[in-house]
Protein backbone atom coordinates (compact mmCIF):
# COMPACT_ATOMS: atom_id res chain seq x y z
CA UNK A 1 0.00 0.00 0.00
CA UNK A 2 1.40 3.42 -0.77
CA UNK A 3 1.72 6.10 1.66
CA UNK A 4 -0.77 8.32 2.33
CA UNK A 5 1.78 11.61 1.10
CA UNK A 6 2.98 9.66 -2.06
CA UNK A 7 1.14 9.98 -5.55
CA UNK A 8 0.61 6.16 -6.39
CA UNK A 9 -0.05 5.09 -10.48
CA UNK A 10 0.26 2.57 -12.70
CA UNK A 11 3.51 2.91 -14.96
CA UNK A 12 4.24 0.83 -18.35
CA UNK A 13 8.23 0.31 -18.15
CA UNK A 14 10.09 -2.44 -20.67
CA UNK A 15 10.50 -5.36 -18.76
CA UNK A 16 14.55 -4.81 -19.12
CA UNK A 17 15.09 -1.25 -17.77
CA UNK A 18 12.74 -2.26 -15.08
CA UNK A 19 15.01 -5.46 -14.41
CA UNK A 20 17.64 -3.09 -14.20
CA UNK A 21 16.31 -0.56 -11.79
CA UNK A 22 15.60 -3.74 -9.62
CA UNK A 23 18.77 -4.88 -10.10
CA UNK A 24 20.26 -1.65 -9.09
CA UNK A 25 18.23 -1.22 -5.98
CA UNK A 26 19.37 -4.25 -4.74
CA UNK A 27 22.87 -3.54 -5.04
CA UNK A 28 22.21 -0.06 -3.15
CA UNK A 29 19.81 -1.94 -0.85
CA UNK A 30 16.28 -0.05 -2.18
CA UNK A 31 13.32 -0.68 -3.37
CA UNK A 32 12.63 -0.82 -6.85
CA UNK A 33 10.35 2.14 -6.44
CA UNK A 34 12.70 4.13 -4.08
CA UNK A 35 15.19 3.47 -6.61
CA UNK A 36 13.22 4.78 -9.24
CA UNK A 37 12.00 8.02 -7.33
CA UNK A 38 15.85 8.52 -6.88
CA UNK A 39 16.62 8.09 -10.57
CA UNK A 40 13.68 10.20 -11.41
CA UNK A 41 15.09 13.07 -8.99
CA UNK A 42 18.75 12.74 -10.59
CA UNK A 43 17.37 13.42 -13.91
CA UNK A 44 15.35 16.54 -12.93
CA UNK A 45 18.60 17.72 -11.38
CA UNK A 46 20.77 17.08 -13.90
CA UNK A 47 17.82 19.64 -15.67
CA UNK A 48 18.03 21.68 -13.60
CA UNK A 49 14.94 21.19 -11.90
CA UNK A 50 14.93 22.01 -7.77
CA UNK A 51 12.99 19.90 -5.44
CA UNK A 52 12.64 19.57 -1.81
CA UNK A 53 14.24 17.27 -0.01
CA UNK A 54 12.84 13.88 0.47
CA UNK A 55 11.12 12.96 3.08
CA UNK A 56 12.31 9.44 4.92
CA UNK A 57 15.29 7.62 5.76
CA UNK A 58 17.50 8.40 3.00
CA UNK A 59 20.07 11.27 3.72
CA UNK A 60 21.00 14.45 1.54
CA UNK A 61 24.36 13.12 0.63
CA UNK A 62 22.55 9.63 -0.76
CA UNK A 63 20.31 11.21 -2.62
CA UNK A 64 21.84 14.31 -4.17
CA UNK A 65 23.43 13.47 -7.51
CA UNK A 66 26.14 15.97 -7.23
CA UNK A 67 27.49 14.17 -4.25
CA UNK A 68 27.93 10.81 -6.42
CA UNK A 69 31.95 9.92 -6.75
Amino acid sequence: MASPDKKAFPLRVDPALWAEVERLAATELRSANAQAELLLREALARRGVKLAPPKGRASAARTDPESSP
